[in-house]
């Protein structure tokens, strides 16, 4: 039987996949209403593991943690990664420009438990502490090849008359950055950035061997108390932590929609003042 990208098993495929990934989030936030107090029979409606997780006030400063080490390390690894990108797609030996990206892209397949380990020696070594500044130094190297691969490809697609043009009228290497090459990449360097931001968020193997010294992250404490036994109040805490990335996602979704909505209105205005000079 032919089928077609509209056909309905293609259709029934993609629900389905929806369903098993979504299912199981979705259970455990059904439970995280529960005033019975486990996963095993839902016995009425409360907002107590709600108000559990609020007054918990470590949980708060170990969430704040999180969001803290994550919103810097993707600053930094945005910085990095994005300077690097433009120093790999400025590389003129074809042989030297393949062997960086083939370093950046072996510490992306590099397994969590390598890079944890490798960077839990390294610190040990150097005789530097476990805590907030190895746990941030540790997101920033494995989010700064994520973002070189988010920049390479807008650095591969801008145009480099433009980069030309701009010498040529007398512009310096300041100007050619912040004015022509930066804008023409921005949207890779948002994408890098909310990667980074996610990855931060998401991880737990890699943190798992740099934290110590009383600092902790979300999955880490997390993991900790879910070996002490299931409570509703990670349910609760969890549910908050996808609503907070699910507006994260949507936010994200509405700047790259306005960014092409106002490239769209660029190329027309350009459209109509090129018609309007050509016009007698």
């Amino acid at each position: 039987m032919r089928l077609t990208s509209n056909s309905k098993w293609n259709n029934f495929y993609l629900i389905f996949v929806f369903v098993v990934l979504y299912a199981p989030i979705f259970y455990l936030i059904f439970y995280s209403f529960n005033e019975g107090g486990t996963m095993n029979n839902f016995t009425g409606f409360t907002w107590e593991h709600y108000q559990a997780v609020f007054e918990d006030t470590r949980l708060i400063g170990i969430v704040l943690n999180t969001l803290l080490v994550a919103l810097l390390s993707a600053l930094i690894a945005t910085v990095v990664g994005t300077f690097g990108a433009i120093y790999i797609y400025y590389t003129r030996k074809m042989k030297t420009r393949r062997v960086l990206l083939s370093l950046n892209n072996i510490l992306m397949v590099s397994p969590d438990v390598i890079i944890g380990a490798s960077l839990l020696i390294l610190f040990t070594l150097i005789g530097f502490s476990l805590a907030f500044a190895s746990v941030l130094l540790a997101h920033v190297a494995f989010s700064i090849p994520i973002v070189v691969l988010m920049v390479l490809p807008r650095l591969y697609e801008m145009k480099d008359s433009m980069i030309s043009a701009a010498q040529d009228l007398g512009a310096n290497s300041w100007q050619v950055i912040s004015r022509i090459l930066l804008p023409s990449i921005t949207p890779g360097i948002l994408s890098g950035f909310f990667m980074a931001f996610t990855y931060s968020l998401d991880d737990f193997v890699v943190t798992f061997f740099v934290t110590g010294n009383g600092f902790s992250t979300l999955a880490v404490e997390i993991y900790s108390r879910a070996r002490r036994g299931v409570s509703l109040e990670i349910n609760a805490l969890s549910a908050l932590m996808f609503l907070f990335t699910l507006v994260l996602i949507l936010g994200y979704n509405a700047i790259q929609i306005y960014g092409q909505r106002k490239r769209d209105k660029d190329v027309k205005a350009i459209g109509f003042t090129k018609n309007e000079v050509v016009e007698p």
